[in-house]
């Protein structure tokens, strides 16, 4: 599918009923996702860091740029991408980073609001405005009608105000994203109030743990649904459950519950040539 086709997907997907966006960390887990029937993906920062062996926002531009390209290409669906607070803190550096993320097969991104900086661990309000702006200037000059997310992280950034969220999220509306998103909020007076705040635009509710459920946000009025870094937690769960037996006990009995050798196979039987 023509990314140009993807992106008017992805669009019509924010126009109504709510959808589950998963995000896989490299090119087999995306393969494996769309082979599931989800309808678009997602990157995720910190899968893709911990792929790399680094923390959470400890990789480039040009490694995100590059694995954008590798997730986009390996799959025939919409991918958004998690790409951080756009790899700079002035505006200017924003859209020229956007410019560049936009050429990668993309459907949709994101940016968010978060510093980095336990002291500060938000952007200005009015340089956050100006950064959502940015870069939907960015998109709107590239002509590619790509996706623009606006995220404002103080619920996972510690600074969860509810007022002060839904203040920058409407404001971040205004200035130009297409879908609204607040990670770390969970109750349903919280969601339902993000959601009536930016309405109509339509709002992006993280998901990491089991405390809802599709139909319960479908139910508040949620657009999409994402899990972050959380499939890939779960993969590592079950790594690091194989390995520690191994190294701890000597015994091998977690590899019983692994996926069996043939069904892997089977499943990228299409994806590559044989060597």
């Amino acid at each position: 599918m023509p990314v140009s086709d993807r992106i008017a997907r992805f669009r019509q997907l924010h126009e109504s009923g709510c959808f589950v966006i998963p995000n896989p960390w490299d090119a087999g887990s995306a393969r494996l996702l769309a082979q599931f029937g989800f309808k678009a993906l997602a990157t995720t920062s910190s899968g893709f860091a911990w792929s790399q062996g680094r923390q959470d926002n400890h990789v480039s531009v040009d490694e995100t740029l590059a694995h954008l390209r590798l997730i986009a290409s390996s799959v025939d669906v919409p991918v958004n991408a998690d790409f951080e607070d756009g790899f700079a803190v002035e505006p200017a550096g924003v859209a020229r980073n956007v410019t560049m993320a936009v050429t990668t097969g993309i459907a949709g991104l994101s940016i968010e609001d978060s510093t980095g900086d336990a002291a500060s661990p938000l952007y200005d309000f009015a340089l956050s405005v100006e950064r959502v702006r940015a870069a939907r200037q960015a998109i709107d000059a590239s002509g590619t009608g790509v996706v623009l997310t606006a995220r404002s992280e103080g619920f996972i950034a510690g600074r969860p105000n509810l007022e002060e969220t839904v203040g920058r999220l409407t404001a971040y509306a205004v200035a130009g994203a297409d879908c609204l998103y607040a990670p770390g909020i969970r109750t349903k007076q919280e969601i339902e109030t993000v959601v009536k705040a930016v309405a109509p635009k339509p709002v992006n509710v993280l998901v990491g743990a089991a405390f809802t459920t599709v139909e319960e946000l479908g139910g508040l009025g949620v657009r999409r649904i994402s899990v972050g870094g959380a499939l890939a937690r779960a993969a590592w769960g079950g790594f690091l459950e194989a390995a520690r037996e191994i190294a701890e006990k000597g015994t091998f009995t977690a590899f019983g519950r692994a996926v069996p050798f043939a069904d892997l196979d089977r499943a990228f039987l299409s994806s590559g040539a044989r060597r």
